[in-house]
């Protein structure tokens, strides 16, 4: 049996890869995915996030096998399935609407980030607005700096979120099912007019969520 905060935390799915991995191992992806029924694509993020875990562990030609964070013994990677987005993620880095390229651009560089949180004049989230975006749009075009934020974002709903009580299991599913490299964290508000938004409390990254993993790998 796996631990009780990887089965607190694990989705079904997942729960199902482990199952199977442990009674049939070593066993590949594409009959893994028969299996479950679906395609090999479908779970690839799946088993990236319990390969990154040690739950399972893989090897070339050979296949999956369980991995070390099984063990009863193994605490520490209990602990790291057991932990929420709130404990890891950092301040948010946050631009409006209407501030130009040229002023998203410095704060990348000035605090350091890929992703920067858009939001509209209550400061509810409208968008993000990544390094790619920005480059995309400055490479070429004099006039670049002077455009508004609003133009090159990425609008909701098409950003991908993950909230403060969310685990950094899911977080981590997220990034790889997207392919990204970092998640505004939000909640839900009401403002003092009675309307509806995210408020942004946040950022996780693929960086805080590797540093978890070094950090708990001391312990393993």
């Amino acid at each position: 049996m796996i631990g009780e905060a990887f089965t607190i935390e694990l989705t079904e799915r997942q729960l199902a890869i482990v199952d199977i991995v442990k009674k049939h191992a070593p066993i590949t992806g594409e009959q893994i995915a028969e299996s479950l029924g679906v395609s090999r694509p479908t779970l690839r993020s799946d088993l990236s996030v319990l390969v990154m875990l040690g739950i399972i562990d893989a090897k070339p030609k050979v296949g999956y096998f369980p991995g070390k964070a099984l063990a009863p013994e193994n605490a520490a990677a209990s602990r790291l399935a057991a932990w929420k987005v709130r404990d890891i993620m950092g301040r948010p880095v946050v631009v409006r609407e209407n501030d130009t390229v040229k002023d998203a651009v410095i704060q990348l560089f000035v605090e350091n980030t890929g992703l920067l949180a858009v939001v509209d004049e209550a400061g509810a989230l409208a968008g993000v607005a990544s390094a790619k975006d920005l480059l995309k749009v400055t490479m070429g075009n004099p006039n670049a700096a002077a455009m508004p934020v609003s133009m090159v974002m990425t609008r909701l709903p098409r950003v991908v979120t993950v909230g403060p009580e969310d685990s950094v299991l899911e977080a981590a599913r997220r990034m790889l099912e997207h392919q990204v490299s970092g998640l505004p964290v939000v909640r839900e508000r009401t403002n003092a007019e009675g309307g509806n938004g995210r408020e942004v409390i946040g950022r996780i990254t693929k960086t805080h969520i590797l540093q978890v993993l070094i950090e708990q790998s001391v312990d393993l």
